[in-house]
């Protein structure tokens, strides 16, 4: 199976700028429609596409997810966002956008942090010849 070939940031920091850009606000075209975190954006390997072409398992998104939720339809919905276990399905169901995208931008901030970190620590330091 393959994996996604981007390197993670490169899935993250856009997610991040996009939210922060409005970018699960309603569209103009489609206003009755709304729009699905993650899925809904050049995160999702699917995007673009009219039925899922790819399985969520080639998605960065999926070492999030809690394994007993890989098979879940949409399983980066249930990425455990926050210490509280909030989730983005959870935080759908209760019909508050602004909670749900400050809860989105607040973890990525955290997991781009963490894997910023993590390679920089992995880094070896500049040989001085």
């Amino acid at each position: 199976m393959l994996k996604d070939d981007r390197n993670i940031l490169e899935v993250l920091r856009p997610e991040l700028d996009f939210i922060e850009k409005g970018g699960y606000g309603r569209s103009v075209r489609t206003p009755w429609k709304a729009k699905s975190p993650l899925q809904d954006s050049l995160t999702c390997i699917n995007y673009a596409y009219l039925k899922k072409e790819h399985p969520c398992s080639e998605c960065h998104l999926i070492d999030f997810v809690p394994a007993d939720r890989h098979s879940e339809e949409i399983p980066c919905h249930f990425i455990p966002l926050n210490e509280s276990g909030d989730t983005i399905d959870n935080l759908e169901s209760e019909d508050n956008q602004q909670k749900l995208e400050e809860t989105l931008k607040a973890w990525l901030r955290t997991k781009i942090k963490d894997v910023e970190a993590a390679s920089l620590a992995t880094q070896k330091p500049a040989q001085v010849s």
